[in-house]
């Protein structure tokens, strides 16, 4: 505890922590198999080479192993990611609204991946989306620096241009190319779905939020000065220009990889820095982080209602993080009506 009572950034970060452990055992547990908490953690164990024997049968260490221990660490670190990415874009716009998705990154991702998929080689989807991804930043940049250089005013003008561009352009080759069965796999990556997340689909997320994340997170105070605008940063000794387009880069780069393994989720980005601003304050040392590990529980269980409402039918995630977020992402916008 701070001297006024407040909670310390370790206290808060701890029990998210304790809440994400919990929350992740919990999401293993979940579902028709009828696990016990103890078994996930003899299974981890031995895995891990913390134990020796088989604690569980064999069918029963695929099941938390192999299909829902990955799945839970994917829904982990795609929510942990697009929270931070969506604190950071509404610190360096100065926009509210602003999420992962603003620079046109999920419409450009939907479009590489969707062309992948047209042409039969859906295993290539993931790579199709991260280039598309990547094409969408590489003309959003192009656009600005068009448009007169780097600015949040002309960087989100662009970003929708893009958006609205690759949007009719996956559309078109839905509507053009897309028969049968494809339909229903289409719409189903576009919506967000971890069905089928592997092992080597949790290295890589988690290997991205390290990597990319850790920079990020250690660029909290001069996130700080952005609020007081362009010119007040710069003369608080901050670079502008190179640090907005090193964490422009950054977060399409973290936002491109986890688009291309759950699809297009939205609304995580959006509401969990908001939420974490209104509870802890809005200094970026403190809601980072915070943003991070609140986004990790939210998509964790996003994921668990998912998979588990109308069993054995799932449904994309991204269904239930807009149902979810949007109710909530009200009550921010009156919280802060009230506030103002």
């Amino acid at each position: 505890m701070t001297q006024d009572g407040q909670p310390t950034l370790w206290t808060l970060g701890l029990a998210l922590w304790i809440l994400l452990l919990a929350s992740a055992v919990l999401a293993v547990v979940f579902g028709p198999a009828n696990i016990a908490p103890f078994e996930v953690w003899q299974t981890i164990a031995h895995h891990l080479g913390f134990a020796a024997g088989d604690p569980v049968s064999r069918l029963r260490d695929a099941i938390i192993w192999d299909l829902r221990v990955p799945r839970v660490l994917v829904a982990a670190g795609i929510g942990a990611g697009l929270a931070l990415c969506g604190a950071v874009m509404q610190a360096l716009t100065r926009n509210p609204l602003a999420d992962p998705y603003l620079l046109g990154l999920s419409a450009g991702a939907s479009l590489g991946a969707v062309v992948f998929l047209l042409a039969g080689a859906t295993f290539l989807m993931p790579l199709g989306a991260f280039m598309g991804s990547g094409a969408a930043m590489a003309l959003t940049l192009l656009v600005t620096q068009a448009l007169g250089g780097a600015s949040p005013a002309r960087a989100v003008l662009a970003g929708i241009a893009i958006s609205a561009l690759a949007a009719a352009a996956t559309s078109f080759l839905i509507f053009w190319s897309a028969t049968g069965d494809s339909y229903r796999e289409i719409l189903s990556w576009l919506m967000g779905s971890l069905s089928g997340a592997l092992w080597s689909d949790a290295l890589l997320v988690l290997a991205a939020v390290i990597l990319l994340g850790l920079p990020v997170l250690l660029s909290g105070r001069s996130l700080d000065a952005f609020a007081f605008g362009d010119n007040a940063a710069a003369s608080l000794g901050v670079d502008v220009a190179r640090l907005r387009w090193l964490l422009l880069g950054g977060t399409a780069l973290l936002t491109g990889v986890l688009v291309s393994i759950g699809g297009a989720i939205g609304f995580v980005g959006l509401i969990v820095p908001h939420v974490v601003r209104l509870l802890f304050g809005s200094r970026h040392r403190m809601l980072l982080p915070l943003s991070m590990l609140l986004g990790a529980i939210f998509m964790i269980w996003s994921d668990t209602a998912a998979r588990s409402l109308f069993a054995p039918r799932e449904l994309p995630v991204g269904i239930i993080t807009a149902l979810l977020g949007a109710p909530i992402f009200i009550l921010v916008l009156l919280r802060y009506r009230r506030m103002t």
